[in-house]
């Protein structure tokens, strides 16, 4: 059996990893390079239990834990580390006040801890472009293949019911089993079947090399900065980068993730807020500053599972905010739906394509 996998991201690489561990064929198609787009430029951030209550629990639960289990099994570093998280806010220009733990000596006046809302047991942080690099790596070496290319098409059997492979630069690759986990790029796909609309989010962040000056504390602070309230997450890896993100808006999505350029203003606004939070976010440790975009679904669960009136097609994308704490788990049952035809370790019904009415293709063709 052979499966093309069409994206480089996080999702397509775990879904490679995992497929190879079962014996699967796989060949993954990329436009651009692996982690080319929010698998590359998130912020790593991972949470056990903070999907309680949702339909994601199970999903996120699995795969935190694989995410504890797989730098035993992977060769690399990616910087997988446990990690405490908090919550505040930034005070007003002038108000001195300060409740933060000594740890968070760092800060400046003004940033106010309000409690501690993740422990080592239940939230912890990878380098979003190491990490999906290394699970490639390791799908790579057991025997994937990777192929640089525009998918230009879905090839499907005589009478058009079952996918046997996908265009790739006016070349075919064959194939039993077609996977689409390309994020937001995962619309296009919709002219070739039916696919509910993937939108995507634009998140600009900007990322500073602070070396060993950051304890491993993740903030998720609420600022003021006389635009309106606005949320601030700040992210300290294992590498001595920290990375920043807040003031996510619309924007309409290139062809090319390699075209992905972060607002002006909003990066402006981001680092103002940034050196507002500690005199460590200076603008000479900027090493940088970026945007990515988030794809987000119509009820904002991801699409995991068969694409509904083709045999063999199947879809992985919509992750959200969570596509890097998700990944191991989707990518895992990906390759046990696809491999064995059920799923072990996580129900996929919450995030069946079919409960969502497919786009309009003319939509995406006037667009």
């Amino acid at each position: 059996m052979r499966v093309v996998i069409c994206g480089g991201g996080v999702i397509g690489a775990c879904t490679a990893y995992f497929l190879r561990q079962l014996g699967i064929g796989v060949i993954v198609v990329e436009r651009t390079e692996v982690a080319a787009a929010a698998s590359g430029k998130a912020g790593g951030f991972l949470a056990r239990d903070w999907c309680a209550g949702s339909p994601l629990d199970a999903l996120a639960r699995r795969s935190f834990a694989l995410h504890a289990q797989l730098p035993d099994e992977i060769a690399g570093d990616w910087g997988y580390r446990p990690m405490n998280a908090y919550s505040g806010f930034v005070a007003s220009v002038g108000d001195a006040r300060r409740t933060a733990p000594s740890a968070l000596s760092w800060l400046s006046d003004g940033v106010v801890i309000a409690q501690r809302i993740g422990t080592p047991q239940t939230t912890a942080i990878v380098h979003p472009h190491k990490f999906t690099s290394a699970v490639m790596n390791a799908a790579l070496a057991q025997g994937a293949e990777l192929r640089l290319g525009r998918i230009t098409g879905i090839v499907r059997d005589a009478d058009g019911t079952r996918a046997t492979g996908v265009a790739v630069d006016g070349d075919i690759i064959a194939a039993d089993a077609v996977v689409i986990a390309m994020g937001p790029w995962s619309l296009l796909a919709a002219q070739w079947m039916s696919l509910p609309a993937v939108y995507g989010q634009r998140s600009p962040s900007i990322v500073y090399d602070l070396g060993p000056n950051v304890p491993a504390d993740a903030l998720f602070l609420e600022h003021d900065d006389g635009g309106g309230a606005v949320s601030i997450e700040v992210f300290p890896r294992a590498d001595g980068s920290t990375h920043i993100v807040a003031l996510s808006d619309i924007a309409p999505l290139p062809l090319d993730p390699a075209a992905v350029t972060p607002d002006s203003d909003a990066i402006a606004r981001l680092q103002a807020m940034s050196e507002r939070l500690s005199p460590l976010f200076t603008p000479a440790k900027i090493i940088a500053q970026q945007a990515c975009f988030r794809p987000v679904t119509q009820d904002g669960l991801p699409l995991i599972g068969r694409v509904p009136q083709s045999e063999g097609l199947y879809v992985a994308t919509g992750h959200n905010v969570w596509g890097i704490l998700n990944a191991p788990a989707t990518g895992e049952a990906m390759a046990q739906l696809i491999a064995k035809g059920a799923t072990r370790d996580v129900d996929l019904a919450p995030f069946d394509p079919a409960r969502l009415p497919p786009l309009d293709p003319s939509l995406l063709q006037a667009r």
